[in-house]
């Protein structure tokens, strides 16, 4: 019952380990940051060479971040950078794709 009488604070959130991550961390921001930049700029159809190549360098961060992360906080924000990164990358492959007009 000790446990009820004393709040655990982490913190952070749902970083339950205490420990520091660095590098699962950067991932993190790497990952979310490719991921709203590629869905951004998949509303614009002649951005699809940005959006195409960020929402696949955000896909290979977001899944090495998944296979090496520690705590759920990493494991949440990370699918919601994964899935950003692949809307934006399908819409910038439907506009035009990786190469779309540079080679041909």
């Amino acid at each position: 019952m000790a446990q009820t009488l004393r709040p655990t604070i982490a913190g952070s959130l749902f970083a339950t380990d205490h420990k520091p991550h660095p590098v699962q961390d950067t991932l993190l921001a790497v990952t979310l940051v490719l991921g709203v930049l590629s869905f951004i700029t998949a509303m614009f159809h002649h951005l699809h060479l940005l959006s195409s190549w960020a929402g696949l360098v955000g896909i290979l961060t977001g899944a090495y971040g998944q296979f090496i992360s520690v705590t759920t906080r990493e494991r949440f924000g990370l699918i919601v950078g994964l899935g950003a990164s692949a809307v934006g990358f399908f819409l910038g492959m439907a506009h035009g794709g990786l190469f779309g007009g540079l080679i041909g």
